[in-house]
């Protein structure tokens, strides 16, 4: 991409980008540990955990030792059953969200989300939590398209967008979000005040760092 191509559309991740979903995601999988009778973690230790989906947060979550089949499959579960319970307790869009998807519905630019949070939890946070905003396409895990960071999620909402991949800005806050939208060959911003670090995010391919989420808006009125 040039620095003067214009950009047509936005994808987001949903987990530490359009919401804070930290406290109840290790919530919910520190409940799982203690009915395994296993460790739990503080909360700061899940922002290396959450990104990759669900068995990728239970691998990461329980110990080395403790990773035969029927463990992860079980706290898997239990994982799930747990969020289900307390998915939207803590869980809130980051500060400036809203006036950020106000300022791109009033450009008229298409939104879509792009997650590997499990596809039922992806459409009830998006539904529940950004009631006010229309989004073309919500995509998360479980379906026919594999995980981040495969790009074939989000050049599929590409396609269903009618716009081409290089002409939408990709924001995500992880090393997953910016391999995919590399990938993708779509633009990729690193959102900073989501869960990893600006090294991280720039050593995985950020074209550019929004601060906050206004700073969004510098790229799309270019």
């Amino acid at each position: 991409m040039t620095a003067f191509m214009h950009l047509e559309a936005v994808l987001f991740d949903l987990d530490g980008t359009l919401l804070d979903t930290l406290d109840d995601l290790a919530d919910s999988a520190n409940a799982a540990l203690r009915r395994l009778g296993l460790p739990q973690h503080p909360v700061a230790s899940f922002k290396q955990f959450i990104g990759d989906g669900v068995e990728t947060l239970v691998r990461r979550a329980l110990p080395p030792e403790r990773h035969d089949p029927q463990t992860l499959v079980r706290c898997a579960e239990l994982l799930r059953e747990e969020y289900g319970r307390r998915w939207a307790d803590k869980t809130r869009p980051y500060e400036g969200i809203p006036e950020l998807l106000d300022a791109l519905a009033a450009r008229r630019l298409p939104l879509a989300v792009l997650s590997n949070k499990p596809q039922e939890f992806t459409r009830l946070c998006v539904e529940r939590l950004l009631p006010r905003w229309r989004f073309d396409a919500v995509v998360g895990a479980g379906g026919a398209l594999p995980r981040k960071p495969d790009p074939k999620g989000a050049l599929h909402i590409a396609s269903a967008l009618g716009i081409s991949a290089e002409r939408i800005l990709y924001l995500g806050d992880t090393n997953t979000d910016m391999q995919t939208a590399v990938a993708a060959g779509m633009y990729p911003v690193g959102a900073l005040w989501g869960f990893r670090t600006r090294d991280e995010l720039l050593a995985s391919g950020a074209r550019a760092l929004a601060e906050r989420p206004a700073d969004v808006l510098s790229w799309i009125d270019k």
